[in-house]
Parts: structure tokens; C-alpha cells; sequence
């Protein structure tokens, strides 16, 4: 008896602890894209081989990276004063010379809730903070200001140049 009135007290205290301080977050991203900067082609080429009417692959108003990025796992979780947690793994270069190398940036995350222009930037820190070799970094912050409600999110990863290098999933509200 004594053991389960202390196993009691326990997961009362755990549950009590959860609810003062971890409210459930009020967006979630789950998993990533990276950035391909080129969304678009109209044929033909001109004749030295290039292409004149390239669309580039512009979210919401910012700029992709020149290079192609991947990463593999991102987790973000966004409360609603504007607390922000990001996790992500694997964050390298894609394509070109440097190719699976982190190109020794430093990254900071940027939420934009609304779906047509003008957009309001909620931003973490611009000044970022470095990937690690393999591509995996942190960002425990607050954004710039607390979106309130927030009708169409897009999460982006950025360069401290302000371009685009991965873009969250969005976690449905049925996800566990």
C-alpha cells in the first residue's frame, strides 16, 4: 500500500510539473524539406546552354539558398508567447563542390503565417547559431514577437544572409 500511495505521489508530482510548466505547444513541425532554389524551367535554352526564364523558389517572400540543401530530421515546437524549440539533424549542402559539408554557416528559424503578401516575418535570433559538422544544431529561443493566431504556417530555416535552407512539416493536430 505504502508503495502505491508513493508511486502515486510521484506521477502526481510529474503530471503537476508537465502541466505548470510544459503547456502543449501551439505549432508543430515535424520532419523537413530542403531547398531546391530552382522551381521552375520554360524551355528552350538559349543557345549557349542557359536558361532564360527561371523560376526561383521563393517562399512567402525569402529568397532560397544558391545550392541545393538537405536535411534530415527537423522538430520544431512554437508555444504561444513566442517560445520557440528546433531541433534539427543533418542540415548540408546538396549539391556542388562542397557537397555534404555544412559550409560553416549559422542558421535561425523564421515562422510566416500568412498565405498571400504582405508577410510578417516571427524570427529567432538573426545572428543564428552555427551547424555542427554534420549538420545537426539547436535553437532555443523566443521569436521576435508571439504570431498569435497563425492560419496558413510555413516554418523556414535560414542562412544568417536571410536566404532559405529547409522548410518545416507541419504536425496535424491528430499526430501523436
Amino acid at each position: 500500500m505504502m508503495k502505491q500511495v508513493a508511486v502515486f505521489f510521484v506521477v502526481a508530482l510529474g503530471v503537476a510539473g508537465v502541466s505548470a510548466n510544459g503547456r502543449q505547444p501551439q505549432l508543430s513541425f515535424d520532419g523537413g524539406i530542403g531547398v531546391i532554389p530552382v522551381s521552375g524551367v520554360v524551355a528552350p535554352a538559349n543557345p549557349d546552354g542557359t536558361f532564360p526564364n527561371v523560376t526561383r523558389n521563393i517562399v512567402r517572400g525569402v529568397n532560397p539558398s544558391g545550392q541545393n540543401w538537405r536535411i534530415a530530421d527537423l522538430r520544431v515546437s512554437i508555444f504561444e508567447d513566442g517560445r520557440i524549440r528546433v531541433r534539427g539533424r543533418g542540415l548540408l549542402l546538396a549539391g556542388g563542390n562542397n557537397i555534404g559539408f555544412n559550409a560553416n554557416l549559422s542558421v535561425f528559424a523564421t515562422l510566416i503565417c500568412e498565405p498571400t503578401a504582405p508577410f510578417f516575418e516571427h524570427s529567432t535570433n538573426p545572428a543564428g547559431v552555427p551547424l555542427e559538422f554534420d549538420g545537426d544544431f539547436r535553437i532555443d529561443d523566443v521569436l521576435g514577437s508571439a504570431p498569435g493566431a497563425c492560419a496558413s504556417p510555413v516554418l523556414l530555416i535560414r542562412s544568417t544572409s536571410g536566404t532559405w535552407l529547409a522548410a518545416g512539416i507541419l504536425r496535424g493536430d491528430d499526430d501523436n
